[in-house]
């Protein structure tokens, strides 16, 4: 199954993954990349539900960063948020409020 990768967007413009993602150093940023390459192609790897809606991919290098995301209509992966394992908790959290944010627009 093939599988559409979208950023959220905050009303007021801002893409917090996006964010996320040019802060990282080059080669994680491609790794990364690479691993959603993958997750389009229905390969979503090392992942699990952490409620809400909203599930995380887990990487296993540097600082065991996460990716956060949910799935709408079974097509679309909407990224949320990226961190890594320190701030996992409110990382969590923050992409929960996003999620019902993006669900409560659409």
């Amino acid at each position: 199954m093939q599988y559409e990768i979208e950023f959220y967007v905050q009303k007021n413009g801002r893409i917090p993954f996006e964010a996320w993602l040019q802060g990282l150093d080059q080669k994680t940023h491609d790794r990364i990349m690479a691993r959603l390459d993958r997750v389009q192609l229905g390969n979503f790897g090392d992942h699990k539900t952490v409620g809400g809606g909203v599930s995380e991919l887990r990487f296993f290098f540097g600082s065991g960063y996460r990716v956060y995301y949910g799935i709408d209509q079974g097509k679309l992966v909407l990224l949320l948020i990226g961190g890594d394992k320190k701030s996992q908790n409110k990382d969590i959290t923050r992409a929960q409020k996003y999620w019902n944010l993006y669900l409560k627009e659409n």
